[in-house]
């Protein structure tokens, strides 16, 4: 390896994402810092990494200052799903706005360029569809989701005014929907529910009638999407969004694991949700027009190879 290689920190490194973005850092030659206080992320997801002496892990709850040396930092923190960022919504906020201000310093010390982790969720329950980057949203600012809405969406705030306060290098990518290998299996999110549930014969949880729909991007597809937008060149700073624009509903998706997975579980109807979107779509024509990049991994392709992983999971704790 060159002694050049780009050194890049990523915080939440032992999340779903975060890990699968340490492993494709690494398969490009880079040093990789992987930052986690292990609250959702898990030891398991990068221990496959450790051998690498181009790879280092160091627990730490980005809420706090850090002091490294980097060229890059992609900023993943916080936990992502409602079971767990509804667990401590004060710490979650914390995570999202103090976390920001702190990653931010430190890229402005370093003179670097920063990318901000942020979500689909910023749109709230849309009144617009599908969601193009310009819409404002639909949140509800005291509702139990906004500890992780509205985190998200002061962070933004935050990145923005640091660009144009302090001229700093920012990416900020809208992440919707995303699944795959590695994702957290109680994590409350509609895959990884469906898929343990499947796998276990016990009966899948469909809020309301399951009309509601969702766009699924494989991680892959994702991972690939963050690295051209922090790859991209200025003046792009989006915020872009990057998710899968083929729509799917909650009840499609259900009766798909079930025949996929050759499992005889039932479906179980449960009331929804305060403030669950009845839809969530992305416009990804800033994605494909800047970056060129779109998802190409078809929704059974990707529940498949997610299928395989949680069957492997559920087998070693057997």
């Amino acid at each position: 390896m060159s002694v050049l290689a780009k050194r890049v920190l990523v915080t939440g490194g032992a999340g779903f994402l975060g890990s699968h973005l340490c492993e494709r850092l690494l398969a490009r030659g880079s040093d990789v810092l992987s930052v986690d206080n292990y609250f959702t992320g898990r030891k398991d997801n990068i221990a496959h990494l450790l051998s690498s002496p181009h790879f280092e892990a160091l627990r730490h709850d980005i809420t706090h200052p850090l002091f490294v040396e980097v060229d890059e930092i992609y900023n993943l923190a916080c936990p992502a799903s409602p079971i767990h960022y509804q667990f401590d919504p004060v710490q979650t906020t914390k995570t999202s706005v103090i976390g920001a201000i702190n990653m931010l310093g430190l890229a402005k010390r370093l003179k670097c360029r920063i990318l901000q982790a942020s979500t689909s969720e910023v749109y709230g329950d849309p009144t617009s569809h599908p969601q193009p980057e310009s819409y404002r949203g639909n949140v509800n600012p005291i509702g139990p989701r906004a500890c992780y809405d509205e985190g998200k969406r002061c962070a933004e705030t935050l990145f923005f005014d640091y660009h144009r306060q302090h001229g700093l290098g920012i990416r900020v990518a809208r992440i919707f929907n995303t699944y795959g290998p590695r994702m957290h299996p109680n994590d409350g999110r509609v895959v990884s529910n469906f898929i343990v549930q499947a796998l276990t014969g016990k009966p899948l949880t469909l809020y309301g009638k399951g009309a509601q729909t969702r766009a699924f991007c494989y991680v892959d597809d994702l991972i690939e999407g963050l690295l051209k937008l922090m790859g991209a060149d200025d003046p792009l700073t989006g915020p872009i969004n990057l998710g899968n624009p083929v729509e799917t509903s909650v009840a499609e998706l259900a009766e798909t694991i079930i025949a996929l997975t050759g499992s005889r579980s039932s479906i179980r109807q449960e009331p929804l949700p305060e403030d669950d979107p009845t839809q969530r779509c992305p416009e990804i024509g800033e994605a494909s027009a800047r970056l060129g990049w779109k998802p190409k991994t078809p929704l059974k392709e990707g529940l498949a190879k997610t299928i395989e992983y949680f069957e492997r999971l559920l087998a070693a704790e057997r």
